[in-house]
């Protein structure tokens, strides 16, 4: 006999929103909590994927955040069928103008630059934009001496733009070299996932690199490695765990631990932050 069907709950149910499904582990957590988290689930310690905004809303001191070369927009150089017309729909559904959200900001009053990339936009994939706000935000740091802060969160470069996109891994990785070069301190914070030509270039160039709990670190993905090679990969490969016990990143760190942990860095890097700056 078919189950009679559940009424519909009714739009003004105080419950609707209370409850959020994590990714991880498929189990319903208290929103205020995961949200008091910063987006972690209380259960099974799985880290949400953030948007741009919220990361930066996270890290940096309240109010101090001064975005950098918005005016870099995607363009489409090959005029690949359906790209202008999905960039267009992304742009509408993030309100954001590209997958990397650079800028200056203070964290715990050390002044910093920061490029965040944000996955929901293109799977914050490395297009020819997103390669020049990143080194024009390193380009930045370097003139300023703002130590720069990388947060990643990709799945490579952006196919749609062929090679302009492909020499974006170049040009990104010789900011890299000009920044050091001059002894200005560079960040990376690996998100999950940060893979491919993203992290083939500026995402494994920090002076120190640091990872979230279960982030997939990588070039290739697993399941193409293991159909191209036959081969069965263990469960924890390509994860921070698995690269921090390989050599790859030079600390895990917990979302809720990140600021202080930057700030331990910094005031490692640069010294003591400015007198009567916040703590």
């Amino acid at each position: 006999m078919a189950q009679p069907a559940k009424p519909p709950v009714p739009a003004h149910d105080p419950a609707v929103g209370r409850w959020v499904k994590c990714a991880g582990c498929q189990e319903l957590v208290y929103r205020r909590q995961f949200e008091g988290l910063q987006r972690v689930c209380p259960l099974c310690g799985h880290h949400q994927r953030l948007r741009a905004t919220e990361r930066i809303d996270f890290t940096v001191d309240a109010g101090s955040f001064r975005e950098l070369f918005s005016e870099i927009v995607s363009a489409d150089p090959l005029a690949f069928p359906d790209y202008g017309d999905k960039l267009r729909g992304v742009m509408r559904q993030t309100g954001l103008h590209e997958a990397v959200v650079t800028g200056e900001a203070t964290i715990s009053g050390y002044p910093v630059v920061l490029g965040v990339l944000d996955f929901h936009f293109r799977a914050g994939t490395m297009s020819a934009a997103v390669g020049t706000k990143v080194a024009a935000s390193m380009e930045h740091g370097r003139e300023t001496g703002r130590p720069v802060i990388q947060f990643i969160a990709s799945g490579g470069a952006r196919v749609h733009e062929g090679l302009h996109a492909l020499t974006q891994m170049a040009k990104t990785s010789a900011a890299v070299a000009r920044l050091q070069a001059a002894g200005v301190p560079f960040l990376v914070v690996l998100t999950d996932p940060s893979m491919a030509g993203v992290m083939a270039s500026y995402a494994s160039l920090g002076d120190v690199i640091i990872a979230e709990p279960g982030a997939l670190i990588g070039f290739t993905g697993p399941r193409v490695i293991e159909q191209t090679c036959r081969i069965k990969l263990p469960p924890d490969h390509q994860t921070a765990e698995f690269q921090l016990a390989h050599g790859m990143v030079d600390l895990v760190c917990e979302r809720i631990r990140l600021r202080p942990t930057i700030t331990a860095l910094l005031r490692a890097l640069v010294g003591p932050r400015p007198a009567g700056e916040e703590a």
